[in-house]
């Protein structure tokens, strides 16, 4: 099994610390992000591991050279210029029918291995790891029909499926993915759907931290950092 980690973003949320550092080396207790995935993606099976690298990429190199002190063999695929959290996977070669693809700058419990089973089972041309969110708005909230007033809410909660940034994908999918572009995952979603592909859910009641802000660092090392 393979498994995909975007790992070329700049992290521009994480400035000034980013300057220095690409995200995905940040520490996590006594480890890199990133390298907890390698591990975690490691104990579950997967026997190769691709990153995907632009902004700092030596450093990133430097620290996993070729994966054989984390047991699993790691290559990379480097883009010149940012082509988003799809357009990098056009560039990869020797790719299996079905693989993982990761955000290196998150961490969970989700059990990689159980979702790419899923997606084998439903036949998937793509599935994506979703988790459910509930957000309290700040304002009131009103429904309107017609210049009628029809319910009033004070800051409702609303509820929603957000992506975790964890995917597993077909081979097929990739020959919809421009060549040397920036490119992300919803519009690859969104042309998936325009063609009537199967695209499944995989719902997710796991620890999930999209390090974005010193916040989530913060409560990333709480729950990982030990």
């Amino acid at each position: 099994m393979q498994s995909i980690i975007l790992a070329g973003g700049r992290g521009s949320r994480l400035n000034p610390y980013t300057q220095i550092l690409p995200k995905p080396l940040f520490p996590i207790g006594d480890k890199p992000i990133a390298a907890i995935l390698v591990q975690q993606l490691h104990s579950a099976g997967f026997d190769e591991i691709i990153m995907c690298l632009g902004y700092l990429a030596d450093l990133l190199r430097a620290y996993f050279r070729d994966g054989s002190r984390f047991g699993v063999p790691i290559r990379y695929s480097v883009e010149t210029e940012p082509l988003g959290t799809a357009g990098p996977l056009r560039k990869i070669n020797n790719l299996e029918d079905n693989f993982l693809v990761v955000n290196g700058d998150e961490l969970t419990t989700l059990d990689f291995r159980a979702l790419y089973q899923y997606h084998l089972e439903k036949q998937a041309d793509m599935t994506v790891a979703v988790q459910k969110k509930t957000t309290i708005t700040s304002v009131g909230v009103l429904e309107v029909a017609d210049g009628i007033v029809t319910s009033y809410s004070e800051k409702p909660a609303r509820s929603y499926w957000a992506s975790m940034g964890i995917y597993v994908i077909n081979k097929d999918v990739l020959s919809l993915i421009p060549v040397d572009k920036r490119f992300d995952m919803p519009e690859l979603v969104q042309r998936l759907l325009e063609g009537e592909a199967r695209v499944f859910s995989y719902e997710s009641r796991d620890l999930w931290f999209d390090i974005g802000t010193m916040a989530d660092l913060e409560k990333a090392q709480e729950e990982f950092g030990g």
